[in-house]
């Protein structure tokens, strides 16, 4: 009878932990909202409760096509968050997810050039694979001067990030520069990634009669079943326990018999894959690709990976929500430019969104510590 009480107790604390996560979220998210209205009334008050009201209708301002433009910036977005919240998940702070993104899209662009013998689908196939293979090797480096030098993964991270920038840009203008547009050629038909059926949703009618498509193609697909992947790996394998049991505790993890060092280099290699894979989503799309500009600025997909990782608290799961929901928003400050804010207003928004999740966490946490310590003394009881 003990037993199964304390069976029960376990389940109730376990939801309740659910709870209290979601509850984070959705708290960081209103307040985050309703400090941006706070903004938007600072900087023009006669018009701040209409482009507010656009922010909230995001994607849907401009219809289906709008919609569609929501899931093709979230498609990055979702493995660039991967890649930071998998690192977080095993104790490592990624932040070069930017330069594993720029090194996988160099990749995935010179295999849609250069590699034409490829026939479809076995081209973007692939590049894709390059992708992710190339921002897995960019990552190796850091992983090694941690594993083994014990030299923290945040600096050697941002220093990639800038060497990956420069590389990318000297790649491409010896293998598949386009002086006249100062960007890389046009990747072949053959490794653009397919639409996958999401065509024939996303699109509006114009006046004409013609059709006006969104660029969204199966890139989120693949993008929705990496993270399932992902949640299966940390959750439900051997392998993911004992990546997370060296990211909770190193010392511990030796003891028990964890190859430790192995544990974080394989991390920081799966992190990058995630990033380089999300470079190569996002430049094998549109209606032949897209071209690498360059140009001496670090990829934002990179660095947005970090606020969809913290708002989705790195649950595999969740960051495909907190990706979409960072894209429908992202989408809808665009949209604000048609009255009088700057671009900028809806960065503010995502930053405070993200400002109040962190105190949210700290909430949380506090929560479970109650929640802990009332079950301890009932138990005690």
């Amino acid at each position: 009878m003990n037993t199964e009480r304390f069976k029960e107790r376990g389940m109730l604390f376990l939801r309740s932990q659910g709870f209290n996560r979601a509850s984070a979220s959705v708290t960081a998210i209103l307040s985050g909202l309703l400090f941006g209205l706070v903004i938007l009334l600072i900087s023009n008050p006669s018009q701040a409760f209409d482009g507010f009201l656009i922010i909230m209708k995001g994607g849907f301002s401009t219809g289906a096509k709008g919609m569609g433009q929501v899931f093709y910036f979230a498609t990055p977005l979702i493995l660039t968050g991967l890649s930071v919240g998998f690192a977080f998940k095993t104790g490592l702070f990624n932040i070069g997810a930017a330069g594993q993104f720029v090194m996988g899209a160099f990749a995935a662009i010179y295999i849609g050039v250069k590699w034409t013998f490829l026939p479809a689908p076995w081209h973007w196939i692939v590049a894709l694979l390059g992708a992710a293979l190339i921002g897995g090797l960019w990552a190796l480096i850091p992983g090694l001067l941690k594993a083994y030098l014990n030299v923290h993964e945040v600096i050697s991270t941002i220093m990639m990030n800038y060497i990956g920038m420069y590389m990318a840009n000297m790649l491409v203008k010896a293998t598949v520069y386009d002086s006249r547009k100062n960007l890389s050629m046009i990747t072949a038909e053959s490794s653009v990634l397919p639409k996958g059926g999401l065509d024939a949703v996303f699109h509006n009618v114009r006046s004409s009669g013609t059709l006006d498509y969104s660029t969204v193609n199966s890139g989120i697909y693949i993008a929705i079943v990496v993270a399932i992947i992902m949640y299966v790996i940390l959750n439900k394998t051997t392998f993911g326990y004992e990546l997370k049991a060296c990211g909770f505790n190193q010392n511990a993890s030796k003891y028990a018999g964890i190859n430790e060092k192995r544990s974080m280099v394989l991390s920081m290699v799966i992190a990058g894959a995630l990033a380089g894979l999300g470079g190569g989503l996002l430049y094998l799309s549109g209606a032949n690709g897209r071209q690498l500009k360059v140009i001496d600025v670090l990829a934002m997909e990179g660095f947005n990976g970090i606020p969809v990782a913290l708002l989705g608290l790195s649950n595999p799961i969740g960051i495909i929500f907190s990706a979409i929901f960072i894209s429908y928003i992202t989408q809808g400050g665009n949209y604000l430019q048609s009255m009088d804010f700057v671009p900028e207003v809806i960065d503010i928004i995502v930053a405070c969104i993200i400002y109040f999740s962190a105190f949210a966490l700290i909430i949380r946490n506090i929560i479970t510590k109650l929640l802990k310590r009332k079950k301890s003394e009932g138990g005690e009881a």
